[in-house]
């Protein structure tokens, strides 16, 4: 039997691909304009969210100027309102910082508050989302809104609701959730189309070499300390 994950690749991959072309473009400028202006990249995601914020900081290939927000319970009290506005109290989010934040269903309190405060703070709000999805979904916080509609710029990870994707004959629920797969696609996306704008300004891309290429390390710790006064910090 062939397997049906391949082909749901293929169609997701496709779908942003033609569709998300214009936001990736809007989250691209924002990036540079972020980089250019001294800002940091920064990402958070709850759960298994965390793995598309992963995606986009320290990691080869991606910008220097990146940080992970992580919140210290990893997302266990997402769904309980006020953890977020606490948590970001203590959060280095600066004006021309650009915070990009992870929910498929965007509906949970915690990414909600996260996106608030960093609004707040002045930064430009990125959501990565499942759109279509989120918009039949009730917020679980007092505001009303959900992730989308709080965020500056929306990618679309086109995942359906509850994420997982594929029927298997005999069980009651779909299995094989892909938004880490279009989520790091749409991110992946992003982070090219901002080194072209950066270039075509005349800005050399800060980006990460792997460490394990001979000299990577090195090459990395001396870009680092433009940023190194932010890059670990809460």
């Amino acid at each position: 039997m062939e397997n049906k994950v391949f082909d749901v690749v293929y169609d997701l991959i496709g779908k942003v691909q033609k569709e998300e072309k214009e936001n990736i473009q809007k989250v691209a400028i924002a990036f540079a304009d972020c980089i250019q202006n001294g800002g940091i990249i920064q990402a958070f995601g709850a759960g298994h969210s965390n793995a598309g914020a992963l995606e986009l900081t320290h990691r080869a290939g991606g910008f220097i100027p990146t940080k992970n927000i992580k919140e210290p319970a990893g997302g266990a009290y997402e769904s309980i309102e006020g953890v977020g506005t606490s948590f970001m109290k203590k959060v280095d989010v600066r004006e021309n910082d650009v915070v990009v934040i992870i929910s498929n269903s965007g509906r949970n309190p915690l990414p909600i508050e996260i996106a608030l405060g960093a609004k707040q703070k002045g930064a430009t709000v990125v959501a990565v989302t499942a759109l279509e999805a989120s918009k039949t979904l009730k917020s679980k916080h007092s505001c009303g809104k959900n992730l989308y509609e709080i965020a500056d710029i929306v990618l679309d990870n086109k995942i359906i609701v509850g994420d997982s994707t594929i029927d298997v004959e005999g069980l009651e629920t779909k299995v094989c959730g892909m938004s880490t797969v279009t989520t790091s696609v749409l991110l992946q996306a992003v982070t090219l189309e901002a080194v072209n704008v950066l270039s075509a300004r005349g800005i050399k891309a800060p980006i990460y070499q792997s460490q394990n290429v001979d000299g990577g390390r090195e090459y990395n710790e001396n870009l680092e300390k433009a940023y190194i006064d932010r890059l670990y910090r809460i």
